[in-house]
């Protein structure tokens, strides 16, 4: 008897524990939101949107770095100085060695503009050098100092049948900045997706918190009733000892939903950058938009949108641009020509009077002649990588479109199945209420009654995976097409560069 007074006062004491716990928590700060707000705030905040804003930011300075190849170049070079002093071995005209004392300093210092030329691979630039020299050791009457410079010159280096990198870098750069700019629409809407899964799984360890907290309450309401109908003689031993381990059951129960709930809320917390004590409250988003999906449209639009689109044809640009550079590669041929003038004087100004002119032209090659069939097989790999990469390519759009075609049918038939899963759930619930109203009054046995709680949890449960299969679904959709169906509005306008 002492043994059964003990059980039945335990779960009172539970809730009393509970129950301060509880009123704990709601002293702290708790933070609420829904959905949408959840998802902005892990956009603005989270370590993984944090990243892709990084990653955007280098892909933005890499194409100004490219951009930055085609402009002139301003370039100042020099040594100033070059002060050596030393006994250097003099060979004399008789063959002996004479060993004389060297003191001076040499300076030297060009200032160049150089411009690429895009269309052919060359560079064009402009250029002026001075050279000072200073010998401390001459001799009474010898100047000290000489200068020696160019005025002006004009250089061209041109390679001929060679490799034009900025010719395909004009051609793939631009496509890589374009593909790093919707890739960064992409990585914000893959945020969206995995924080909505990390809210439902908070908000399913919610509702099963509340779950167990109304399962635990019933239970012992239901244990108090069978005790009293024991004394009376109308429940028997054995059903009052099932009574009472559905008592100890859903305490465990109570515990298991307190942990999940618990985990639940420090990985939400790490996810969005909110304090680990945080507590939070999240609104169940059970209001539905309304909008339409065409299978047809949503493949147009992913098409018309998503980074890999471009990326298909960077990487055909690319594979292309291994075969010019293996036919480059096959011999090489530069012209270089310069033309301007150069003078000497014993002092600055003296090199800009009369300066002579000065004149280059050269054509070097390296051809060969027998190379044992190296360049037809780099020229055969180069064209059997292009083709895999077209094959390649093309098998990637079909998956692609495949995969497009599925996510939106699936999306469809979630939609369909979350209205099925509610009304089964307000079902459940409902059939539940009565049942156990009906259990109070004697008319329903605990068996019975047990059997409705199940498939009230059970349908419960149901409905909330179908409302987490749909919002992770909506998500996904706009990533995969880069679009707002339920605005009409694309998530990413190519003519924005930032």
């Amino acid at each position: 008897m002492k043994i059964r007074i003990l059980l039945f006062f335990k779960p009172f004491l539970l809730l009393t524990i509970l129950g301060s716990t509880i009123n704990f928590a709601s002293g702290q700060d708790v933070k609420t939101f829904t959905l949408q707000e959840l998802v902005q705030q892990a956009k603005d905040n989270s370590p993984r949107a944090l990243q892709a804003k990084t990653q955007r930011e280098n892909s933005y300075w890499r194409y100004r770095l490219f951009k930055s190849n085609y402009n002139p170049q301003l370039r100042l070079s020099g040594t100033i100085p070059q002060y050596y002093q030393e006994y250097n071995n003099i060979t004399q005209p008789d063959g002996s060695i004479e060993f004389i004392e060297v003191k001076q300093n040499l300076m030297d210092l060009g200032l160049g503009l150089e411009q690429v030329i895009g269309a052919t691979g060359g560079t064009v630039s402009v250029n002026t050098s001075t050279n000072r020299f200073d010998n401390f050791l001459s001799n009474p009457g010898t100047p000290q100092t000489r200068y020696s410079g160019v005025p002006i010159s004009v250089a061209l280096q041109q390679p001929i049948f060679a490799y034009n990198r900025f010719k395909w870098d004009k051609k793939i750069q631009p496509l890589l900045f374009e593909e790093s700019k919707r890739e960064y629409v992409q990585d914000m809407e893959q945020v969206s997706v995995f924080v909505t899964q990390l809210y439902f799984d908070y908000l399913t360890a919610q509702v099963n918190y509340d779950i167990a907290t109304t399962n635990l309450k019933n239970t012992e309401n239901i244990y108090s009733i069978e005790q009293k109908r024991n004394k009376l003689g109308v429940t028997p031993e054995d059903e009052l000892l099932q009574v009472e381990l559905q008592v100890l059951n859903a305490r465990q129960a109570m515990a298991e939903a307190q942990l999940s709930l618990e985990s639940a809320s420090f990985s939400m917390n790490a996810f969005i950058g909110l304090n680990q004590s945080s507590k939070l409250n999240l609104i169940s988003p059970v209001d539905i938009p309304e909008f339409d999906v065409d299978v047809e449209q949503a493949i147009s639009l992913a098409f018309q949108n998503r980074s890999e689109v471009i990326g298909f044809d960077r990487q055909k640009n690319q594979a292309e641009a291994e075969v010019a550079q293996a036919k480059g590669d096959r011999f090489q041929v530069q012209l270089n020509a310069r033309y301007g003038y150069n003078n000497a004087a014993f002092s600055f100004p003296d090199l800009y009077q009369n300066p002579n002119t000065q004149a280059l032209v050269s054509l070097n090659l390296s051809v060969p002649i027998l190379d044992w069939g190296r360049n037809k097989a780099r020229m055969s790999v180069a064209m059997a990588n292009q083709e895999l990469v077209n094959y390649t390519v093309e098998q990637e759009q079909i998956n692609f479109q495949e995969n497009i075609f599925t996510k939106v049918k699936n999306f469809i038939n979630i939609k369909e199945r979350l209205n099925v899963t509610k009304v089964a759930s307000d079902v459940a619930q409902r059939r539940y209420d009565i049942a156990l109203s009906r259990y109070q009054t004697g008319n329903v046995t605990i068996s019975n009654l047990n059997i409705a709680q199940s498939e009230k949890d059970t349908n419960k449960r149901a409905f909330y995976e179908s409302l987490r299969d749909f919002w992770v679904a909506y998500y996904e959709l706009r990533s995969l097409t880069l679009y707002d169906f339920e605005k009409g509005e694309l998530l990413y306008i190519p003519e924005a560069e930032n």
